[in-house]
């Protein structure tokens, strides 16, 4: 056996096709993430709260969601939502009688529950100092989630929501058993057809490595953003400099809510 494995000139050949692949894939990713983050803060409120018939059922959904796999979860929706009359004859099928729509809900729904504990966990580990600070400034606790609570549970929570989204994007790669053409899908089309295995496969491989990587750099970007005041307030003369600076911005703060 000679040579590479890779054939260039079918690589170059299908470069259209996975490109046109690599949209849907950035379509069934990017939809899923806003509706899933949306839907995650209700019910990450609801599972922080102190009353059991909020807690509970959000609880469970993030058991339930969490724990079954994204696979199964697919071939219910897509499978098992249709054989629902109520479904089939109301306006909802307009969203499950498309391959398209149900891959949105399901993963939509799986992303839900892993943001939910992201987003739990980044506000829990907000210190109690800084908003009993932010009370004793007399601001309001409205004022403090959003402006006190919320920047520095994104802060928090950053690294573990780019480890979610890295996961969620290799995990989009399952829609293709749905009939969905995403890049997966079009990388084993040209399989098929060419009968070479590694040349769509890895053409597919780099294109994923390329996407995720873009969003790797993304999420460094708004990290450094994020925390550019540390870089701008602290000095190597003296460890006070951040305190000093969240005491200012709170003094700040409260000034600007009295």
């Amino acid at each position: 056996m000679s040579g590479l494995p890779i054939d260039f000139d079918l690589a170059w050949r299908s470069l259209p096709e996975l490109l046109a692949g690599l949209q849907v894939t950035v379509l069934i990713t990017v939809l899923p993430l806003l509706f899933g983050l949306a839907l995650a803060f209700p019910i990450c409120f609801a599972r922080m709260s102190a009353r059991r018939w909020l807690s509970l059922p959000a609880e469970l959904f993030v058991v339930f969601f969490r724990g079954a796999p994204l696979l199964i979860l697919l071939y219910v929706v897509y499978y098992g939502f249709g054989q629902i009359a109520l479904l089939r004859e109301g306006p909802l099928w307009l969203l499950f009688g498309s391959p398209f729509g149900c891959a949105i809900v399901a993963l939509t729904f799986n992303h839900a529950a892993y943001m939910t504990e992201v987003l739990r966990g980044s506000l829990l580990a907000v210190p109690g100092g800084i908003v009993e600070a932010s009370e004793a400034l007399g601001i309001s606790r409205r004022h403090i989630f959003i402006w006190v609570k919320m920047p520095l549970a994104i802060r928090y929570g950053l690294k573990a929501y780019q480890n979610e989204v890295v996961s969620f994007v290799k995990g989009t790669a399952i829609v293709s058993v749905v009939t969905i053409t995403d890049l997966t899908a079009v990388a084993n089309g040209i399989f098929e057809q060419t009968y070479d295995p590694f040349t769509p496969i890895l053409c597919a491989a780099a294109l994923y490595w390329a996407f995720i990587n873009l969003l790797r750099i993304g999420f460094e970007l708004w990290g450094r953003w994020l925390g550019r005041h540390q870089r701008e307030e602290a000095s190597p003369l003296t460890a006070e400099a951040p305190r000093r600076f969240g005491l200012r911005r709170l003094s700040s703060l409260a000034k600007a809510m009295l």
